[in-house]
């Protein structure tokens, strides 16, 4: 009977556990599905596919070395005249060093980035902000920083 007791405590602590990871998995690979779907847009010169992982709102934020920009649109132009080429574009690979959750359907992802490029490679670090929106993990704010 002591046996039966000690598992079945065992059990209930154990699946609030479980059902965590599992969330947290279910997120961590939508929200790298996501990340990898702006990294292959990146590299096949396609800025609107990229920009469909950011939140497409006026609240959207982007923190880089040019300053604070607010906005969808005006992130969108941000990046098209930043990288003007596809020789500018050139290839993207990230790194992800941490993704971890803030709050409810909220998470941070703190990473690298590193650009291929014939006109001069070039290295970043960023850190992200996604929410789930309307059942989607879009990017709500976006701290980028050149360190090369």
């Amino acid at each position: 009977m002591k046996k039966l007791v000690v598992i079945s405590l065992l059990l209930v602590f154990a699946f609030p556990s479980n059902a965590q990871d599992t969330a947290y998995e279910k997120d961590r690979n939508a929200i790298l599905k996501i990340l990898k779907a702006q990294e292959d847009a990146w590299n096949n010169y396609d800025i609107e596919t990229f920009m469909e992982g950011y939140w497409k709102s006026d609240e959207l934020t982007f923190y880089g070395s040019g300053g604070v920009i607010k906005g969808w649109q005006a992130t969108l132009e941000r990046y098209r005249k930043s990288y003007p080429s596809k020789e500018h574009f050139g290839t993207l690979k990230f790194k992800f060093n941490e993704i971890a959750p803030i709050a409810e359907e909220s998470y941070y992802v703190m990473g690298e980035y590193h650009l291929t490029r014939s006109v001069g490679d070039t290295n970043g670090i960023f850190m992200l902000v996604l929410k789930q929106i309307n059942g989607e993990w879009k990017v709500i704010a976006d701290t980028s920083a050149k360190i090369n």
